[in-house]
């Protein structure tokens, strides 16, 4: 491919003409990834239900039904939904504008046929007001060019997040998709359990959020903003936050503590427009975590590593 024809790998994606784009496919994310969610068991911190970046899209990697598995995909560069079965059978669903009970229909009718009918609760996780999926004709927007640009982002942040995480010997989540925020992220773990988390997600039982925190974190990732950040962002936080932490010294000059979501942020056109877009982001997943782990009193000389190279093990 001639380089003039290669797709910006941080795109601009401007959030007032993203919005309604970014609300409805929130929502058809969250019926896909309910889909796994009703049919994977139980892995700790509820790392059975994400999706997963792709070279096009993202997926829910292969799901058990009976003799058979199959797995779901978005595809951001055709527009559409696979539905595949390890017996060879596929359909699609055309990502183009239309409501989300429009689209939860079609899916679930595509299930049917291929005979791997998922009952799922139809009412959105984490979105205060949300109404069940198949009443939602308020959604139904979907810009290909946005989504497109969503997803190059996501794949640009997966790479980044993934050599990050090689920097850890301790206990790291996969760098996945979280469909209840709408979230790209990955996670470190201290090892030390942690206090009782609160609770108060909306619609999102605390039984599972106590679960998902139940050991101490510093965790960090992509969100495409929403309420009073009206930008896409970066963000870290650590759980329990160690006494210091928000005013800790972190990089690039752009990210800041936001007393609000609890956590730093880092707007992501600053990351867009910087000379070295990954080196920026590795900066602030750096340091970030630096400032979790050593005011938290990690052991990290146990838990830490050099970043990991492609075809070099790692020394000992």
């Amino acid at each position: 491919m001639s380089p003039a024809l290669v797709p910006e790998r941080w795109p601009d994606l401007p959030y007032a003409a993203w919005k309604p784009t970014y609300e409805t496919l929130h929502l058809w994310t969250q019926i896909v990834g309910k889909i796994r969610l009703a049919r994977e068991p139980w892995l700790n911190h509820s790392w059975h239900v994400p999706l997963y970046v792709t070279a096009r899209g993202l997926t829910t990697s292969p799901m058990p039904a009976g003799n058979r598995a199959f797995q779901i995909d978005f595809d951001f560069v055709d527009h559409l939904l696979w539905v595949k079965t390890s017996d060879d059978h596929s359909r699609q669903v055309m990502l183009a504008p239309k409501s989300v009970a429009e689209f939860y229909s079609e899916v679930m009718a595509t299930l049917a046929e291929l005979g791997l009918d998922t009952p799922i609760n139809p009412l959105p996780s984490e979105i205060a007001g949300g109404v069940p999926f198949g009443q939602d004709s308020l959604h139904a927007s979907y810009d290909r060019d946005l989504a497109n640009r969503f997803w190059r982002i996501l794949l640009a942040t997966h790479g980044v997040l993934s050599r990050f995480r090689t920097g850890f010997l301790g206990k790291v989540s996969p760098v996945h998709f979280f469909w209840g925020g709408f979230d790209l992220a990955v996670t470190r773990f201290s090892g030390r359990r942690a206090p009782l988390h609160p609770g108060g997600i909306p619609r999102l039982s605390d039984t599972v959020t106590r679960e998902a925190y139940s050991h101490e974190v510093s965790s960090a990732g992509f969100w495409p903003g929403g309420g009073p950040i009206d930008y896409p962002a970066f963000y870290s936080y650590a759980y329990p936050a160690p006494d210091g932490f928000a005013s800790a010294p972190v990089q690039p000059p752009q990210a800041f503590f936001s007393p609000e979501f609890g956590e730093f942020l880092l707007p992501y056109e600053a990351v867009r427009t910087a000379a070295d877009p990954e080196a920026t982001l590795m900066a602030f997943l750096q340091s970030t975590y630096d400032a979790a782990a050593a005011l938290g009193k990690w052991d990290r000389d146990a838990l830490e590593c050099p970043v990991g190279a492609p075809s070099r093990p790692r020394p000992l």
